[in-house]
């Protein structure tokens, strides 16, 4: 096993006494090219090109000697240090820190990001990361091959952010673009790359610094708390209650894509995307889709909201996560099963409706429950009766292949 490692992450910036004094005594030095050809790197030390963090990690523990493992910016963030630091490896590790890239880029770009999101773009996880620009306003994306700006780009198709694209950062060929997603998809660029995505509302800088990473003072001021809360402006079967357990049903988290079919008010919708969630909401009611642009606009929130009618409108939607299915029965629950969401969650006013949605989601694989929810509103003045809701909740799962 190695007898000491140390990683030392690098920004460009001269390297510092620690960096110097752990690298004159290396006797294997791993890291990309622009690392090993550093004045710095002692001649007679191996050398290992960083491909698979994994088999370098295998090489390095395997190494008699001092290892050096280069990364760029602060390699414990989103860096090598948690591969080292596997237990199956068992390597002892010393980290000299440097500004991450993230932060840089941002310096570059003027602006703060204590209010941004930050999320790792690999082609396996390219989808999940452009949820997260469509339900947030400022994220920072750490690229990789196959999943760049480009990619990125493409996959918002119909939704419009800025892109601001820090290209080889920390070296002689570093280079910031400004431009709209909508052209980022038309360059070819260079790697390493961190693209930080502006767009949507709620971006006007706050007057206080907020105290969560990530998190806008303005909409966590604005929100207010709890979930599925009563509305004037509820369509019938929108009941607080249904709109509760159906959110429960959901599960939507960040990361995810929630389409909301038949959004009406656009509670679930509104409260999908205050979880986290990017939220498609649609619905063929242009009023109603006014008014769940303004509830979200009210909440902080950013979702997509699409006008049309399902099934037909969906042909062109991006992938789904979870589904609700506010309106269109089993006609609409069968065009949604086909894309194979996770979960699927809808309702229905009679046990007929409720047996040919469920037949529908067994049909396509699903497995299916249904409860009777009945919910009564009181009058806390006087105790007597305002309202009564009763409704089946149909949810259903995709099961897990293995």
């Amino acid at each position: 096993m190695a007898d000491r490692v140390t990683v030392i992450g690098w920004d460009g910036s001269p390297l510092t006494a620690a960096a110097r004094s752990a690298l004159s005594a290396a006797t294997l030095v791993a890291g990309a090219a622009h690392h090993l050809a550093l004045p710095e790197v002692p001649p007679t030390a191996e050398r290992i090109r960083l491909g698979s963090l994994g088999l370098a990690a295998r090489r390095i523990a395997g190494h008699r000697g001092t290892a050096v493992v280069f990364a760029d910016g602060d390699p414990g963030f989103f860096g090598v240090v948690r591969t080292l630091r596997a237990p199956e490896h068992g390597l002892e590790v010393e980290v000299v820190p440097a500004v991450s890239s993230v932060a840089a880029a941002f310096a570059r770009a003027g602006m703060p990001w204590d209010d941004a999101q930050v999320v790792v773009a690999h082609p396996r996880t390219l989808r999940r990361a452009v949820n997260v620009i469509r339900a947030h306003g400022k994220v920072a994306v750490l690229t990789s091959p196959g999943a760049g700006p480009a990619e990125l780009a493409l996959l918002l198709d119909g939704v419009h952010r800025t892109f601001v694209i820090c290209e080889e950062l920390g070296t002689d060929k570093e280079q910031v673009s400004i431009l709209t997603s909508d052209r980022a998809a038309d360059h070819t660029w260079r790697d390493p790359n961190v693209v930080i995505v502006i767009g949507g509302g709620g971006q006007a800088l706050a007057a206080e610094p907020g105290w969560l990473l990530g998190q806008s003072p303005a909409q966590s001021q604005s929100a207010g708390r709890g979930w599925a809360r009563p509305q004037a402006d509820t369509g019938e079967g929108e009941s607080a209650q249904l709109r509760a357990a159906q959110l429960a049903r959901l599960g939507p988290r960040t990361g995810d894509l929630v389409w909301d079919i038949g959004a009406g008010s656009g509670g679930v919708a509104v409260d999908a995307a205050a979880l986290g969630a990017a939220v498609i909401a649609v619905d063929a009611d242009p009023g109603a889709c006014e008014r769940v642009t303004a509830a979200a606009r009210k909440r902080g929130v950013q979702l997509q909201v699409v006008a049309g009618r399902a099934p037909h409108v969906l042909e062109n939607l991006p992938e789904p996560d979870v589904v609700r299915v506010g309106g269109g029965g089993a006609q609409v629950v069968a065009a949604v099963a086909d894309r194979r969401p996770e979960r699927i969650v809808s309702h229905a006013s009679t046990r007929d409706e409720a047996e040919a949605i469920g037949r529908t989601l067994a049909e396509h694989g699903y497995a299916v429950e249904c409860a009777l929810l009945q919910s009564v509103g009181l009058d806390t003045r006087t105790w007597a009766e305002q309202e009564r809701s009763v409704v089946f909740l149909l949810s259903a799962e995709r099961p897990v292949t293995r």
